[in-house]
């Protein structure tokens, strides 16, 4: 049974802590692993072909496909913590417009998105670093992922954002996990019963952008019926004010340049690794999908810690908003440094789930010891970057997140590159998390220093 929207207030305003986070977070962190195992799915059944060809072919999409993750993050992200916001200060008139204007919003980007990938598919892969061995397998995965599923995959994007924003975490965990569960039983019999043999690519792009599909249709019918809820999908709520529109942009930009610089370095690992052959390539893809499981289950805790934040922040209550960050924070850097020990142990192992071929479980399983140390130092990078979006200090966002690309991570890999080859675009993103995370930490201790000095924040941007 949905609760109703008084019954959600309780969540943000009297419930203790760890109960409030456990209620927003667990579906979130639930779902991320769904969407993280559908994505390994993906690699895992190409994998069953033992081609790294095509392994590495479909990994050259990680880049494009976090692309689309912007816009969902400019209007689910900027429109989501604007309307947590809204809620806590009583003006859920303004958060309906908010939500009808994010949602067209997301609707016509991702449509452009999707032309602009058709219309220039083959000089983007090839940008990405396809090779004429790879390009076949690159573009029938990208036609399926990007051109015929970039809107449904990034409006259910926005959408779990919406209901997770305003308490209903538990109907966009669902969503979200039952996208992953039908991706992962299509994935297969597309793959190796509906397609003849050498088209397992395309047959695991077509799963996973009708799955993707049927998400965007629940979260669409979920919203739809829910009764005395601030979530509209009128068009007669679509202009928002000149200020509520800001806010939107204020904290949606930087979150989608933060996933843009993101982006742009793992185009940039991929273009590098590409330059010492398809197998390292292939090894160094499967990698960067490996090493996600504590970076989902931590996004997942930081999307139940947003809305809590956000709600508490505009309400004024500052010392349950603190509680709020702290206990978050510990939770993500326990489950982060247990994830360090689980990856040191175990992979070999996880490297052989993907594929058999000797000379890339070798690379791969180095590759995988020398990132997975940055895990927690990650976490905590993007945890206070996410507290600033919540909150709509954007611009405090955008500078961590910023920073956290263009002035450590992608310098250091072209130095380490040319200093230490291969392993030193492996050991770049710890070297440069650490770095980063002493930064933000800094950053937040002056922002919590004003508050506790003078018991108030400027007003709600």
């Amino acid at each position: 049974m949905q609760k109703t929207h008084n019954e959600n207030r309780e969540i943000f305003e009297t419930w203790p802590i760890p109960k409030a986070l456990t209620e927003l977070a667990l579906p979130m962190i639930f779902g991320q692993v769904i969407i993280l195992i559908y994505n390994l799915a993906d690699t895992f059944y190409i994998g069953r072909t033992n081609n790294p060809l095509m392994v590495a072919g479909v990994s050259l999409l990680l880049p494009v496909f976090n692309i689309s993750i912007t816009f969902a993050n400019l209007f689910g992200i900027g429109g989501g913590t604007l309307i947590s916001r809204l809620m806590g200060a009583g003006k859920d008139d303004e958060a309906k417009t908010v939500s009808a204007f994010s949602f067209y919003m997301t609707i016509i980007s991702a449509g452009i998105f999707s032309f602009v990938m058709f219309a220039n598919m083959e000089g983007i892969l090839r940008l990405l670093g396809a090779s004429n061995d790879t390009m076949t397998f690159a573009k029938q995965y990208t036609f399926c992922i990007i051109v015929l599923g970039a809107v449904p995959t990034i409006l259910s994007m926005t959408l779990s954002n919406f209901l997770r924003s305003t308490g209903y975490a538990k109907s966009a965990g669902f969503g979200v996990s039952m996208g992953g569960i039908i991706n992962i039983i299509l994935d297969p019999l597309f793959m190796f019963v509906l397609l003849p043999r050498g088209y397992e690519v395309l047959g695991a792009g077509i799963a996973t952008m009708l799955s993707n599909v049927i998400v965007c249709v629940y979260f669409l019918v979920v919203i739809l019926k829910l009764k005395n809820n601030i979530l509209s999908l009128s068009i007669m709520n679509v202009i928002p004010s000149a200020k509520n529109a800001y806010s939107i942009f204020a904290v949606g930009v930087p979150a989608a340049i933060a996933v843009t610089l993101f982006d742009i370095t793992y185009i940039i690992i991929d273009k590098l690794a590409s330059g010492y052959g398809d197998i390292p390539l292939a090894a160094v893809g499967i990698v960067l999908k490996a090493e996600r499981l504590p970076l989902n289950v931590g996004i997942g805790l930081c999307q139940g810690m947003m809305p809590l934040a956000a709600y508490n922040y505009s309400s004024g209550n500052f010392h349950r908003m603190h509680e709020v960050v702290n206990f978050s924070r510990l939770v993500g850097l326990v489950i982060g440094f247990a994830s360090v020990v689980m990856y040191e142990v175990f992979a070999p192992n996880i490297m052989r789930l993907f594929i058999e071929d000797a000379r890339t479980v070798e690379l791969g399983t180095n590759f995988l010891r020398a990132r997975v140390l940055a895990t927690p130092f990650m976490f905590m990078c993007f945890h206070l970057v996410n507290f600033f979006q919540a909150v709509g200090y954007g611009g405090k966002a955008l500078a961590l997140g910023s920073a956290r690309w263009v002035v450590f991570n992608i310098p250091l890999l072209f130095v380490l590159n040319y200093a230490f080859g291969m392993y030193g675009i492996v050991w770049t993103q710890v070297i440069a998390d650490i770095m980063m995370t002493v930064v933000s930490v800094i950053v937040y201790k002056k922002f919590e220093a004003k508050y506790k000095s003078t018991g108030k924040i400027s007003p709600m941007p």
